[in-house]
């Protein structure tokens, strides 16, 4: 009786856990690109960003900063 609704749970926490493990990498990206960075100006603000607003700040790193490098 409730095993269509605990597997369409269960599909949906697998989707859960893959968008939580890209967007988890996508964090640790933008921070270890932050760290090599030589000659950065406001690396302290960025790692605030970063630390503070998790994965907002990965996606706001990557389009502010990360983009224009290329």
């Amino acid at each position: 009786m409730f095993m269509p609704f605990l597997d369409a749970m269960m599909g949906f926490g697998g989707f859960a856990m893959i968008v939580l493990l890209v967007l988890g990498v996508l964090w640790l990206w933008m921070l270890i690109d932050l760290l090599q960075r030589k000659r950065f100006e406001d690396k302290l603000v960025w790692l605030l960003v970063l630390i503070f607003l998790n994965v907002l700040g990965a996606i706001l790193y990557y389009f502010l900063v990360y983009s224009r490098k290329r």
